[in-house]
């Protein structure tokens, strides 16, 4: 009489490789959902994470289920991308480790609940294992960060941002370009940098403005070249284009585009082009100026030039004038709705019906408000000499933050 042959049941390995999806999921949650720090950095800040995850996990569990050696090799070629990051942001270690470690603790738990009682020789073979992942990923940390250490933040990367600084100023600057190890150059293209960014968690803020320094450098290098130079602190900057860098026309669009796709908010840019050395100085205030001047008016991402702001900089100039003409709209700051209901109308003009449905108003109650904008400023929306006397009111009273200011970068 034959004997049944019954098939071994699957490994724990291949058990977990069947749920790995959800698996790696809860790994990632693990690792996040204790570490304070993490919970106040954008959304998108660990985007790459989770994908490792999986398939750091999923090559493991596999080599596992062979019966082999999961080299130190192979995970270096999952975990290497995400530590280098992460130290280019200068996430702390500490945090890192500690991530890297909770989520050991959950792919434990994850094999424990999966085992059955006859199989603790396969769970302790699954713990020495996971132990032995854990170190590689550890020593792939920590060399990656002192790596990332010596090269993103070498003191020759300071000597540039210091000798940037140098020309802007006016000051000599022989002494930081040989620190620098660059070339001063006898033109430059001068470029003013403004993006919108929203308020961030005081946790979050450092890592944030790093990691855009970053994206700034690595597209400098890739667009511009490593001699550009630049000041950035996170929201604005100064960028020095030498004269020998391609089409500077070419490179400030690029520019300004990819910083608009990476940093996920409008970014104006300003550009002065072939400036001498010892006119950068005033190119740069005047650069500076006209970017805060497209971002406080609200243009889209794109590269703008004096002649595309000649009334907003106009009315930014020191005068009577101008000060009357940000007092004529002082009535409505006091009334939100009436100052949205005045720009939807210079928005669309005499298309009182488009202008009603953008603030989601029936147009009646849109003519009434009009009145009333008439009676608190003096001044009617609806006869075209108003409407171009409180066109230009609102462009003072929204670039008010540039009267009088300074470069400051």
């Amino acid at each position: 009489m034959p004997v049944a042959v019954h098939p071994a049941p699957p490994s724990l390995a291949a058990r977990m490789l069947d749920r790995l999806p959800q698996v790696a999921e809860r790994i990632l949650a693990s690792g996040l959902g204790t570490t304070a720090p993490a919970a106040d950095l954008p959304a998108d800040h660990f985007v790459e994470v989770l994908p490792a995850i999986y398939g750091c996990a999923h090559a493991f569990l596999h080599a596992m289920d062979q019966r082999r050696e999961f080299t130190h090799d192979e995970v270096a070629a999952f975990v290497q991308p995400v530590v280098e990051r992460h130290a280019e942001d200068r996430l702390p270690l500490r945090m890192l480790m500690e991530a890297v470690h909770r989520s050991a603790q959950q792919v434990l738990r994850e094999a424990v609940a999966l085992s059955e009682p006859a199989e603790v020789d396969q769970l302790v073979e699954f713990g020495s294992r996971t132990l032995e992942l854990l170190m590689h990923i550890n020593v792939i940390t920590v060399e990656g960060y002192a790596e990332v250490e010596q090269s993103i933040y070498h003191p020759e990367r300071e000597a540039r941002r210091a000798l940037c600084a140098a020309l802007m100023r006016g000051q000599p600057a022989e002494e930081q370009a040989a620190r620098a190890d660059t070339t001063l150059a006898d033109q430059y293209t001068v470029l003013a940098i403004q993006l919108r960014a929203e308020p961030q968690p005081a946790a979050a803020a450092n890592l944030v403005v790093r990691r855009r320094i970053r994206i700034l450098q690595r597209a400098l290098d890739r667009i511009a070249g490593t001699t550009a130079l630049h000041t950035f602190d996170g929201e604005s900057a100064i960028v020095l284009l030498p004269g020998a860098v391609g089409s500077q026309e070419r490179v400030a669009a690029d520019l300004v585009a990819e910083l608009a796709e990476q940093f996920g908010t409008d970014v104006v840019l300003a550009e002065s082009p072939r400036t001498a050395r010892e006119s950068v100085p005033e190119a740069a205030a005047q650069a500076a100026e006209i970017a805060r001047l497209a971002r406080l008016s609200g243009r889209p991402t794109g590269v703008y030039r004096l002649d595309d702001l000649l009334v907003e900089y106009q009315l930014t100039r020191p005068g009577r004038a101008r000060d009357r003409l940000g007092e004529r709209i002082d009535p409505l700051l006091r009334a939100p709705h009436l100052l949205e209901t005045l720009e939807a109308h210079l928005r669309h003009g005499s298309d009182r019906k488009a202008a009603a449905a953008e603030i989601h108003v029936h147009p009646n109650t849109f003519t009434y408000r009009l009145r009333r904008i008439e009676k608190l400023t003096g001044a009617d929306p609806s006869d075209p000499a108003g409407s171009r006397l409180l066109a230009a009111a609102l462009v003072v009273h929204r670039l008010r933050p540039v009267a009088g200011a300074t470069t400051g970068i």
